[in-house]
């Protein structure tokens, strides 16, 4: 007897499937930080994987597509905080454009449910071990980078404090989804089957997956280099209305300066994401005082900063190190946050409207690590370390990992929450601590395998102080990025194709 015979008959209906696929995707957020309860990331992939079970396409579509407007819906709605009431947007702009980014997000999930039904056998191990984690995972993965990618929310991020994390330095947070998909397909085996061949066959299953990933957890992928490293990094919790007003750019220069001079005994003095509110042309004068004052004091500063190039007109959001004069350029530009992928016609609409937006350029695409304090950092800002297969760049050539970010623009959300444990485990990908500093949380310090090693309060002014390793060498991920959990996933299914078709 399958698993929909022993279901109450308004739930195997198609109006009935599609609310419980909405409730499904609804819970999925749970499994994240702020809440950390994982195991509903499997719940809700098994009802996901059970409710596109022998539908057409356009049924298995529109359940998916369901899910997926229940999991962005419960899960980025903090979108709506940061382009209303920080950015300024129309209360009833706002929406429309939050709603539209989240029907935009569920279309990749309508492509799984598509991709189900369409290409995939009926029923059997073959659909449930192979061909569902497959297509389930190479969609995460296309939402990754897909019209500038947007991986928030991968399942892989909601097992990072467990035995699945040790599939992280081998293939990424593809590699932890695949995991979770496998254990999704395996209960799933189960359900459907109810048999003794099937209750063994998924026992080893997963117990082969994550025993493989607990063993891996303990391999030691990198090593440490040189003495340990004090860092001081710094919060300053200006808020989001006052961080951009002319007469603020005093009372922060002062408000950084004086933070760094208390804290001007630890090696690297870190500051958050554009720190402070002008150019770096503007504030060169006030740079090369500081230069000169962390010089004497044997400290390095490293700080975020937007820098305008005069000669082609462009401007950057950046890191800079104060003492070498190093700069990263930020990559991966937020769409309609740090450039607007529209017409001239469209922009100078936008003008009009005196809607929150501007303009940044790309940097380019392979950038040295910086130099602070004998140490190569390697850099990103604000959601770019979201994107572990560009981050992992620069990760071979440097010691430690920084992040900068202003997470005020998500006020007091849960997005600041998923933001770190983004950053966690970009930190176990590379091997390497990770310094994160933000101007209201959450600033922290991550180990080389993705735990939190020190932590400060959001909302609160201060400096986290810390002693952090330096090392040395790559992990398996930081050598071949996505590219070997892509191709052993697209084998996967094609196994899968070829045995619908046997």
């Amino acid at each position: 007897m399958r698993l929909a015979d022993r279901l109450p008959p308004w739930l195997t209906g198609n109006h009935g499937r599609n609310a419980a696929a909405l409730v499904a995707g609804a819970f999925w957020p749970l499994a994240f930080a702020p809440f950390g309860l994982w195991p509903v990331a499997l719940m809700s992939l098994v009802a996901l994987f059970w409710l596109v079970e022998h539908a057409s396409p356009g049924n298995s579509a529109k359940r998916a597509f369901a899910f997926g407007i229940g999991l962005f819906g419960a899960g980025t709605w903090w979108v709506y905080v940061s382009i209303s009431h920080f950015g300024g947007l129309h209360w009833a702009l706002a929406g429309t454009v939050t709603g539209a980014m989240i029907v935009a997000l569920a279309l990749f999930v309508t492509l799984f449910g598509w991709a189900a039904a369409r290409g995939l056998p009926p029923n059997g191990p073959a659909r449930w071990l192979l061909g569902l984690p497959a297509v389930w995972v190479l969609v995460e993965w296309l939402r990754s980078w897909v019209l500038s990618g947007f991986p928030w929310l991968s399942a892989g991020y909601a097992f990072t404090d467990t035995w699945l994390a040790g599939y992280a330095p081998m293939g990424g947070v593809l590699a932890m989804s695949t995991g979770a998909a496998l254990t999704a397909g395996a209960i799933l085996w189960v359900g459907n089957e109810r048999s003794v061949r099937a209750t063994v066959g998924a026992a080893l299953l997963v117990a082969a997956v994550w025993l493989g990933g607990a063993a891996l957890d303990r391999v030691e992928w990198t090593t440490a280099v040189g003495p340990p490293v004090t860092v001081a990094l710094l919060q300053g919790n200006v808020t989001q209305d006052k961080k951009w007003l002319t007469e603020q750019l005093e009372p922060t220069i002062r408000l950084y300066h004086q933070m760094t001079l208390e804290h001007a005994d630890a090696d690297i003095v870190v500051w958050p994401e554009a720190a402070l509110p002008a150019l770096k042309f503007q504030l060169d004068p006030y740079l090369e005082r500081l230069a000169e004052v962390t010089r004497e004091a044997g400290t390095s500063v490293v700080m975020g900063v937007l820098v305008w190039d005069a000669v082609d007109d462009h401007y950057y959001n950046s890191i800079l190190a104060v003492e070498s004069g190093d700069l990263y350029h930020k990559r991966h530009l937020v769409p309609f946050g740090e450039f607007f992928p529209v017409p001239d016609a469209v922009r100078n609409w936008l003008r009009l409207l005196s809607l929150p937006y501007s303009d940044f350029t790309r940097g380019a695409r392979d950038q040295a690590p910086l130099t602070a304090a004998g140490q190569r950092l390697a850099g990103s800002i604000c959601y770019e370390v979201a994107y572990g297969g560009e981050m992992i760049r620069a990760v071979p050539d440097s010691t430690l990992l920084v992040n900068i970010s202003n997470d005020g623009w998500f006020g007091n959300t849960i997005a600041p929450h998923q933001h770190l444990q983004i950053a966690r485990l970009r930190a176990r990908e590379a091997g390497r601590w990770m310094l994160r500093a933000t101007n209201t949380g959450v600033t922290a310090v991550i180990d080389s395998r993705g735990k939190l090693t020190a932590v400060l309060p959001q909302f609160e002014q201060g400096a986290l102080r810390a002693t952090v390793q330096p090392r040395d060498g790559a992990t398996p991920y930081a050598r071949a990025a996505n590219w070997p959990i892509v191709t052993v996933l697209v084998l996967l299914l094609g196994v899968a194709v070829r045995l619908r078709y046997a």
